[in-house]
């Protein structure tokens, strides 16, 4: 493992087993004012992790120790706001789909440009709050509260843990409720509006999320009255809140 840049530059963690690959990045993200630090195998990275404060995550999926998937799971376990985008040359969706769901951020296609890895970096930074947001009361649609200021969310009196983006697409719906929302309204707010990658990014998150609030609520001891988030063919999607009385998975 090798660590350079300044101690106060955001700190990216290149997890790759290629040695041309890694000097590239190294060298790359250096001159660009990043801290790097680099390692060559998934337990290697993963232990980086607990050593140091890490803000991105740079990862190969084709690891020589374990598969970059497991990596991705754990670190989003473990870190839930770290910043993580795979490097692959794995191109069949299936694998672009299983990574997202994994707890990825976005993903790069090798071979890469250097350049459009760093647009993306700097774009999915510019979405991050630069200090503490200003206090905002907690939003509440049936027995699903959503606090964006501590960014929380519940159900009932259960807490329920959502990933970063999760979230963040959350938080837009409620703010519409019964409105309809466009893909491309979503991708600008949740992701950027410089977004390089397909929307189908958008279809993975919007999946597990409805997948987090649906098990919230059959794992309730009450019934809960849940908002319904409908799909709009062609459009976006929608967020509706429940019928009075009504009470039971919506998602």
């Amino acid at each position: 493992m090798r660590t350079t840049g300044t101690a106060d530059a955001v700190s990216v963690l290149v997890i790759e087993d290629d040695e041309v690959i890694g000097q590239h990045l190294e060298a790359g993200l250096r001159s660009n004012g990043y801290a790097v630090a680099w390692t060559r195998t998934g337990g290697s990275g993963l232990a980086e992790t607990r050593r140091l404060p890490i803000d991105v995550v740079l990862l190969d999926l084709g690891l020589p120790d374990m598969d970059g998937i497991d990596v991705a799971r754990q670190l989003r376990e473990s870190l839930p706001d770290v910043l993580i985008l795979i490097l692959t040359a794995r191109s069949e969706e299936i694998d672009v789909i299983v990574g997202l769901d994994a707890g990825a951020d976005d993903y790069l296609v090798k071979p890469f440009s250097l350049t459009v890895l760093l647009a993306r970096l700097r774009a999915h930074l510019r979405r991050r709050p630069a200090g503490p947001p200003g206090p905002s009361e907690p939003v509440r649609i049936g027995d699903l509260t959503v606090d964006i200021t501590a960014r929380r969310c519940r159900l009932g009196d259960r807490e329920v843990e959502l990933r970063p983006k999760e979230f963040e697409l959350l938080v837009v719906l409620v703010n519409h409720p019964g409105q309809a929302v466009s893909r491309e309204t979503l991708m600008a707010r949740v992701w950027d509006e410089n977004w390089f990658g397909p929307t189908k990014t958008l279809d993975v998150t919007m999946s597990s999320l409805r997948r987090r609030l649906h098990a919230a609520a059959a794992s309730s001891a009450v019934p809960l009255a849940l908002p319904e988030f409908t799909t709009l063919r062609g459009h976006g999607y929608r967020l509706e809140p429940p019928a009075p009385g009504r009470a039971g998975p919506g998602c």
